[in-house]
């Protein structure tokens, strides 16, 4: 290991032990939360790295999947996560280490071989780190535990913890696991833990109201974890689900990110998102009344270019910005030749956004231009034609515009060149 080309990454990383072990402590004074970040992908592809490399330093911490461990006949699987360390030392971030683990019913003992995997493959993974260059500044265990098996979990808990020593152990839980009597057990066998907010339970049918996460129930979940005492972080999601329910309304599935999903013929979808503005209120909220025991905001997660239902980047750096999103979106023209001209819609504000839209464009009469032929264009039709108005309409699908986006609806045909004027409403 070259000593001298690792001191940025080992004295970020060593600021943010320091850090964590600062905010562990019971004086802790109401002050700005930091931002953190996840990085989730199994595959870091030049869109992750450009990702990571563009705004991973806006961030206090990035926490990173290394690994996955599911399960065969009970015995462990290992699938790994291919990670770009030069990328991430690059960031002069602090960098911890996140191993998801799939539901396990057990048995839960310090000696078996299952807890021995888990803590020599913790070991090897912060090893692994340090050889790349990232001193850990924590090891982050993602656990789908059942609430009944918080007990046995503990047991895991205590012996990685052991076992990575002097690297903090972190955990995340769910809210349901708060009111459990093994709980607060469990999380006193780890230096901190996670508490993630976000969550979709299956929907009853098409109609059914659902969120990603509800501001009102997340206010409730950290109040009631302020009141445990141990120190913790809160997950906010910046991603969204499509749904899909049959010809009757009954929940069929789900997509996310990754390849297109192929649904039967009368499928009708739905889209779930995280709400931008909800999160900017509550992080709002919480930077002057908080828990004291509330030490951050993870994101999940770093938002990369090609995300389909992922916010994008101005979304999530005007929030980390502690400010909220400012959405604009305005229309404009472009001339391709003489009497020819595209109509374009621009969101140049730091809001996706989701709406049908009725945009009208108007045109002087002056000269008497007459229009001779029009269409749209990505899912806009056209309506109302007239003497010196035209409408286009996204009538089949709302229109997802991302910030920074620019999209053309149209294009419009007249006899000679005249001056045009573009109104834009949601219907």
């Amino acid at each position: 290991m070259n000593l001298k080309r690792n001191l940025p990454a080992i004295f970020f990383a060593l600021l943010f032990v320091v850090t964590v072990n600062q905010a562990f402590s019971s004086d802790k004074t109401i002050s700005a939360l930091p931002h953190e970040a996840y990085v989730w992908q199994r595959v870091w592809n030049n869109s992750v790295v450009e990702a990571v490399t563009n705004h991973g330093s806006a961030f206090s911490n990035l926490v990173v999947l290394r690994a996955e461990v599911a399960w065969r006949d009970g015995k462990p699987d290992l699938i790994p996560a291919h990670v770009d360390y030069a990328a991430l030392a690059a960031t002069h971030r602090p960098v911890g280490i996140a191993l998801r683990i799939g539901s396990y019913t057990g048995p839960f003992s310090a000696e078996d071989r299952t807890t021995a995997f888990l803590s020599e493959l913790a070991t090897t993974l912060i090893a692994e780190a340090r050889t790349n260059g990232i001193i850990s500044s924590e090891f982050q265990i993602d656990f789908d535990c059942a609430t009944s098996k918080l007990d046995g979990y503990r047991v895991w808990a205590e012996t990685v913890r052991q076992k990575i020593a002097p690297t903090p152990l972190t955990i995340t839980a769910l809210p349901s696991w708060l009111k459990a009597p093994s709980f607060k057990q469990l999380v006193h066998a780890t230096d901190g833990y996670v508490l993630q907010v976000h969550s979709l339970e299956r929907p009853k049918n098409l109609n059914a109201p659902f969120t990603l996460c509800d501001p009102a129930a997340a206010q409730r979940a950290v109040q009631e974890a302020g009141n445990i005492g141990v120190p913790f972080r809160v997950a906010l999601p910046t991603y969204g689900y499509l749904l899909a329910f049959d010809k009757t309304g009954r929940f069929v599935g789900l997509s996310a990110e990754g390849p297109n999903k192929s649904w039967p013929v009368g499928v009708q979808v739905r889209e779930v998102r995280a709400d931008p503005l909800e999160m900017a209120r509550l992080v709002e909220s919480w930077a002057t009344n908080r828990p004291p025991a509330l030490r951050g905001i993870i994101w999940y997660r770093l938002p990369v270019a090609v995300d389909n239902f992922n916010w994008h980047w101005p979304t999530l750096g005007a929030i980390v910005a502690s400010r909220l999103p400012r959405e604009s979106l305005r229309g404009e023209t472009r001339r391709i030749e003489t009497g020819l001209v595209e109509i374009n819609l621009v969101n140049d504000g730091e809001l996706d956004l989701s709406s049908r839209l009725v945009v009208e464009v108007r045109w002087s009469r002056v000269g008497e231009a007459r229009l001779v032929a029009a269409d749209g264009l990505h899912g806009f039709n056209t309506f109302a034609a007239g003497t010196s108005s035209i409408t286009f309409q996204n009538q089949s699908q709302p229109g997802r515009f991302a910030a920074g986006e620019k999209q053309t609806v149209g294009w419009l045909r007249f006899d000679r060149d005249c001056e045009m004027q573009i109104e834009i409403k949601r219907n």
